[in-house]
């Protein structure tokens, strides 16, 4: 029989909610991935070298921009954007601040990804759409998105297990989660069980995550 540590049990209400912060981090860092990263990367991708948009000025100015914010140590990006996140939401403290600057990482991050998925797409795919006369939309989600799907969902699996990552550090500006809950109470107050607790909720996590994302990649590769 499986017996629960009595300091998890103590702890269990603070635990329940650090996992519930960590996936509003989360959450939300996913979703402006996919909402503002995925464009992102598709104009990084349409203003390359030997693309239908190809604008060398423009491709620089993107590019530059997501190599400037990926290339920040994450902690110091935190820190660096705390005006930035008081202007956005009034605060810098607490977990609704901390998904500002986990948004903004997770933005470059993703376009990235998405960039280097759009470009695995055979160049085929590309000319029998511009032979149909189809337009920049219908290029962009008819051919590429399909074509790229495994990639850009493979991609997404990616950049979730690096957010949760993040997520973890986001204590050191109030900002709640898993990771913030193992340093006060497991660290600091020296509740070893809890930090492998802690630990042991993470690896799960993750596992999940890649597991989940893993076979919906698969199934949309067969479908190809």
């Amino acid at each position: 029989m499986l017996m629960i540590p009595e300091s998890v049990v103590k702890y269990q209400h603070e635990i329940w909610q650090a996992i519930g912060e960590t996936f509003v981090m989360v959450g939300i860092s996913i979703t402006a991935a996919v909402l503002i990263g995925l464009p992102l990367g598709t104009l990084l991708y349409l203003f390359r070298r030997g693309q239908r948009y190809q604008n060398r000025p423009l491709f620089m100015i993107l590019g530059s921009l997501v190599n400037i914010i990926r290339s920040f140590p994450f902690l110091l990006l935190v820190v660096f954007m705390i005006p930035f996140t008081r202007l956005v939401v009034g605060t810098s403290i607490g977990t609704l601040a901390a998904t500002v600057p986990l948004s903004v990482i997770a933005v470059a991050y993703y376009a990235r990804l998405v960039e280097q998925a759009l470009l695995d797409v055979p160049r085929g795919v590309i000319e029998a759409a511009s032979s149909m006369g189809a337009s920049t939309m219908q290029l962009v989600v008819k051919f590429l998105y399909v074509e790229a799907r495994s990639g850009l969902v493979l991609g997404l699996t990616t950049a979730t297990i690096s957010f949760i990552s993040y997520s973890t550090v986001m204590g050191i500006v109030g900002g709640g989660g898993v990771g913030d809950f193992a340093i006060r109470y497991g660290y600091q107050r020296f509740e070893t069980e809890i930090m492998v607790f802690t630990i042991i909720i993470m690896i799960i996590l993750v596992q999940m995550i890649q597991y989940t994302g893993s076979r919906l990649s698969r199934w949309l590769d067969r479908r190809s």
